[in-house]
């Protein structure tokens, strides 16, 4: 257990986060899934070292400052958590470390880093900032050499058009029969800007397999980003807001959908988040609605099945991280592709590796981010598919900027999100279907 003076100053997370200490016995099974194990070979930049680190640092035996380079080089991939044979929670562990590692000044983030931090917190959870954020990066652009890699990678990362403003989603019901289902769609903050098509085609799908979509107004960012940096004040202030914009329709809803695997597992941590307020209780019940819309229609039951695709086509599919290890969605988002005609589904090698976009990463550790970014387009063009598949929009956003800088983007695929490709087959189908 932790040391009883150091844990007490945890507050509500201290449980789960010494549980998770004493879990893990140091076999060693997580170091070959773990993305910067892998990349530095460092026992520190395992998750066992880390657990090692962050005891110390929790019972006063280490400075924090020794620790927090090899703590902020995690990507909270919980690629660990999978492979364990003891059942680790790191999840438990990492982001409120995090929290508490920083809430009481330990440790000593650099200038640039806590000027990043701000920059991002103060436009990225926002769609009308960060769109105009992304208009003022495009005007700085021949600038950007001039930056230090944390901001000047940002500019690299942005898509090549300006942002497309467009509505949100609104509430629908499907026409001409009766409701299957009623769900409530959380929209995002960065995917409304980046790739706001991908809400558009998942109220498509819903519609077309008579779900009524409600979408509540009010609601925002999930919190995850400000939650996996540790900003535990900011992450709950997100995780209130959405509970007050969804909890008035929850009783009425089969399930609170998301269409961001980082998002749908920010939503399901708001217990651990919001642990020992007043609103942990109703955390719970939030957490419990939550599903990935892959998972969602996979119970629902695609009806009608979707029609052919026009032409032929070979897809491959990317786990993301939070979809795959956080939430142990694997199954139902390629059930949901092998049920289009004419696709065929291929495997793609190492499609579990983190692909290195993790939230804020590309900022935080471009080098590192970029190799893991590389090195899974090297995987996706040696599968050579025609549309690359995955469902996330960090990871989507990720893989379409190193395809484009690879050696090869001629032979670059399609990148769609699960529900864009469905979408593409219910359009196809015949008048009244």
């Amino acid at each position: 257990m932790l040391h009883t003076l150091q844990s007490e100053t945890l507050g509500p997370h201290g449980d789960a986060m010494s549980a998770a200490v004493t879990a893990c016995v140091h076999c060693g099974f997580c170091l070959p899934v773990c993305p910067t194990y892998r990349e530095l070979g460092q026992e520190m930049d395992s998750p066992r070292g880390r657990i090692v680190l962050m005891k110390n640092v929790l019972e006063g035996r280490l400075d924090p400052d020794a620790a927090r380079p090899h703590i902020e080089r995690c990507l909270g991939c919980l690629a660990c958590e999978p492979a364990c044979p003891s059942g680790v929670a790191y999840r438990d562990l990492i982001s409120p470390f995090r929290a508490n590692a920083g809430s009481d000044g330990r440790g000593r983030p650099s200038r640039l880093d806590r000027l990043r931090r701000r920059l991002v917190a103060a436009t990225l959870p926002y769609p009308k900032r960060f769109g105009m954020a992304i208009r003022l990066a495009k005007a700085a652009a021949p600038l950007a050499s001039l930056l230090p890699k944390g901001l000047g990678s940002f500019f690299t990362l942005l898509p090549k058009g300006l942002p497309r403003p467009e509505a949100p989603p609104v509430s629908e019901r499907p026409s001409g029969r009766k409701p299957r289902a009623r769900v409530a769609l959380l929209s995002g903050c960065a995917q409304q800007v980046l790739a706001p098509e991908i809400n558009r085609a998942a109220v498509e799908v819903l519609l077309a397999n008579g779900v009524e979509v409600v979408v509540p107004p009010g609601q925002g960012c999930c919190g995850a980003l400000s939650w996996h940096t540790g900003d535990l004040p900011a992450a709950r202030d997100f995780a209130r807001g959405n509970l007050d914009a969804f909890l008035p329709e929850l009783d009425s809803l089969d399930a609170l959908v998301t269409t961001a695997a980082g998002c749908g597992s920010g939503l399901r941590e708001y217990p651990l988040i919001l642990a020992g307020t007043d609103r942990e209780a109703e955390a719970k019940r939030f957490a419990e609605k939550t599903l990935d819309i892959s998972v969602f229609l996979h119970r629902l039951g695609l009806d009608p099945p979707p029609p052919p695709l026009p032409e032929p086509a070979v897809a491959a599919y990317h786990d993301a991280c939070h979809l795959a290890n956080a939430q142990g969605v694997t199954a139902e988002p390629r059930a949901l592709l092998r049920a289009i005609p004419n696709l065929t589904l291929r495997e793609l090698p190492g499609a579990a590796f983190c692909c290195g976009s993790a939230g804020t990463y590309n900022l935080d550790q471009p080098e590192i981010a970029g190799s893991l970014g590389r090195e899974t387009v090297a995987r996706i063009l040696l599968s050579d598919p025609e549309i690359l598949v995955s469902g996330n929009i960090g990871c989507l956003t990720q893989i379409r900027h190193h395809l484009a800088e690879s050696k090869y983007p001629n032979r670059a695929p399609r990148v769609l999100h699960t529900v864009e490709l469905l979408a593409l087959a219910y359009r196809n189908a015949p008048s009244g279907v």
